[in-house]
């Protein structure tokens, strides 16, 4: 299709949703039944223009004529390749599932209207995103996104754990999107324009020290959207939101915006840009691993593992195989929005009727042996859990996998130094098994842990499992590639991964390592107190202890943005007084000895040679002023002595 075919399609991607927001939002609260339905209808929309035009062979672009700042023209350009037909793809079709499953998950709910207005403008914003065709585009719909985020978030506005979760979302967003701006105002100083072909053409004018730091300020953009070290923090308590929304914002939207910026600007990033790109994913994957094998909150356990999956792409980005984080990227999607959409159903199945009992429905250690009162959502839990472990037969397996065999491959060319990164990727995926067979035994195995007569574990409705099912069944390998062992499928070629090598033995110590972690964390739950669960306190004690995590959970850390400047201002006063303070007395000590020494010279020196200057001149003339004195003998005298003195001179001489 020529370019101008691609106007339409574009106005109907990004009007709809934002037309439905418009829509959902002005109807109110009368609009509430229907409001889940008409949204996941305009998403369907989405989904089937997506597919109508999806054109893998070609690439097209359209502008729209914005303003112009002196003699440069500011377009805003669209564009319609590969990247934008998976995006796209994924993007409306989890969306569409997160939808269908809220009608059912948040029934009952005051405010769905708007619930599903924030949806439809999420989903506006990420599909700028996708479709932009330069960095001004991208950053415009950017920063629609983090509020959008902030609003769906902070839905639940009357829980003030929530809205504090919403705010550290947002200002941690806008730190990364600082320096994103700062790259972008960069590339348009240097070479007059953001658009990704116009870069590309323009790349050899630019200094290559001025690209590495054009490409790690673009980074930090990412490091924003994408939870990466040290802007992470916000993604585990975005937990406060909605599941559903946890669903959407951990699987294909918001936390795919930043590795979806890498793949675009791939082209322009140098070798020192990339190597740092790996450290810093590194990092952010085994903090994220490390995290979730540490905490009790069933949701957060996912958040952590996100952070880790994230990092994870950020390496392969590293690596200088952007197409092998997308891979990741869109298995992720799928089996971590199942995960997610599955923890709601736990959640769903496990809260108490009497709401006022403050019981923590997300707290595992009160959870265990759910599988038989669940067991559609303990089939998908396990299936998606198996995926993001990296279990053979699961698409995850493939995508680690490939990231995997491009660390090596990168490394050989690199030096032995370089192995570091692979070998710690495959470790991070122990941990991952690990972690994820031990939220599988918390929640699905064992002994009932709760102890309240409330509570009656019962399967979700059809319209929840559903969308888990789906979910999860596209969570197999056979949708990536038809051989389970190799990642070399129809999608790595589809997003253009060129063939390499392919090292046979690095799925075997993949594989390896996972089934270690597992029977590892499997032989943990023979010992007497399973993952220290319990911590060797009675039911009743522990339910009691949950009560506590309850209330914490909405009211603890509301000063969040207080404790980074207590603890600095913490040091500071401690410098100040022991160092700073210290200085300024030593100082003032000695500007009064020196003051009082000034003082002495002033008064014997300054003032007494001005005194005896005075004193001179007025003796002086004092004198002379009494041999003036109008005495006719006194002027003889004078005379006569005058006289003497000068004969005396004369005949001395």
């Amino acid at each position: 299709m020529p370019d101008s075919a691609y106007f339409l399609p574009a106005y109907l991607l990004l009007g709809l949703p934002f037309l439905g927001f418009l829509l959902l939002w002005s109807a109110g609260k009368g609009f509430n039944k229907p409001a889940g339905w008409a949204g996941a209808l305009i998403t369907a929309s989405g989904l089937v223009i997506s597919l109508l035009y999806a054109d893998i062979h070609a690439l097209h672009i359209i502008n729209f004529h914005w303003l112009s700042i002196g003699q440069t023209p500011i377009d805003l350009s669209f564009r319609f390749d590969v990247l934008t037909c998976i995006m796209l793809a994924i993007v409306h079709f989890v969306a569409l599932l997160v939808q269908l499953y809220s009608i059912s998950y948040l029934h009952g709910d005051k405010n769905l209207h708007r619930y599903f207005a924030f949806i439809q403008l999420f989903l506006f914003s990420m599909i700028g995103i996708v479709l932009s065709g330069s960095l001004l585009v991208m950053y415009i719909f950017w920063e629609l996104v983090g509020l959008s985020s902030y609003l769906l978030i902070g839905f639940w506005y009357l829980k003030p754990r929530a809205v504090w979760a919403a705010q550290k979302a947002f200002v941690l967003n806008r730190i990364g999107d600082a320096a994103f701006l700062t790259g972008i105002l960069m590339l348009f100083y240097y070479i007059g324009s953001t658009d990704f072909e116009v870069i590309a053409s323009n790349l050899d004018t630019i200094n290559p020290g001025i690209l590495t730091a054009i490409g790690f300020c673009l980074f930090g953009g990412c490091m924003g959207k994408s939870a990466q070290f040290p802007l992470s923090g916000w993604l585990p308590d975005a937990m406060e939101g909605p599941t559903p929304v946890s669903a959407l914002i951990h699987a294909a939207t918001m936390v795919a915006a930043g590795i979806f910026l890498l793949a675009r600007i791939s082209f322009l990033l140098t070798f020192e840009a990339r190597l740092v790109i790996a450290i810093i994913g590194t990092i952010t994957m085994l903090i994220g691993a490390v995290k979730a094998m540490q905490v009790w909150d069933i949701k957060r356990v996912l958040a952590y593992s996100t952070m880790s999956q994230l990092g994870l792409m950020v390496v392969a980005v590293g690596f200088g195989s952007w197409q092998t984080a997308m891979f990741h990227l869109a298995t992720h999607a799928f089996f971590k929005a199942g995960l997610f959409l599955s923890a709601g159903s736990v959640i769903h199945a496990v809260s108490p009727a009497n709401a006022d009992l403050n019981f923590d429905p997300q707290d595992m250690r009160t959870m265990g042996g759910l599988r038989k009162a669940l067991p559609v959502t303990f089939s998908c839990f396990t299936i998606c859990a198996a995926s993001l472990a990296g279990l053979p037969f699961f698409s995850g397996f493939l995508s680690k996998d490939a990231i995997i065999t491009e660390g090596f491959l990168w490394a050989g060319e690199l030096g032995a130094l370089f192995y570091v990164f692979p070998i710690l990727v495959i470790f991070s995926a122990g941990l991952t098994a690990y972690y994820m067979t031990r939220q599988l035994w918390l929640v699905f195995f064992g002994e009932n842990r709760f102890s309240i007569s409330q509570i009656h574990p019962h399967e979700s409705p059809a319209l929840m499992w559903l969308p888990m099912a789906f979910l999860a069944a596209l969570s197999l390998f056979f949708w990536f590639s038809w051989n389970p062992f190799d990642a070399a499928g129809w999608f790595l070629a589809f997003i253009g991964q060129e063939a390499e090598a392919h090292l046979a033995w690095v799925p075997v110590i993949a594989s390896a390592v996972t089934f270690v972690s597992i029977s590892l964390a499997f032989r943990q739950t023979k010992t007497e107190n399973p993952f220290k669960v319990v911590a060797s306190k009675p039911v009743d004690n522990l339910v009691i202890e949950t009560r506590k995590f309850a209330w914490l959970r909405d009211y603890s850390n509301t000063d969040y943005f207080i404790i980074p400047f207590a603890f600095i201002t913490k040091y500071l006063k401690i410098f100040e007084k022991r160092f700073i303070d210290s200085i300024i007395d030593r100082i003032a000590k000695m500007s009064v000895v020196l003051g009082h020494l000034i003082g002495w010279f002033d008064r014997f020196f300054v003032d007494g040679g001005v005194n005896l200057i005075v004193y001179s001149i007025r003796s002086g003339g004092q004198a002379v002023r009494n041999l003036q004195n109008g005495k006719i003998q006194s002027y003889y005298i004078v005379t006569v002595m005058g006289l003497f003195l000068l004969i005396l001179w004369l005949v001395i001489l």
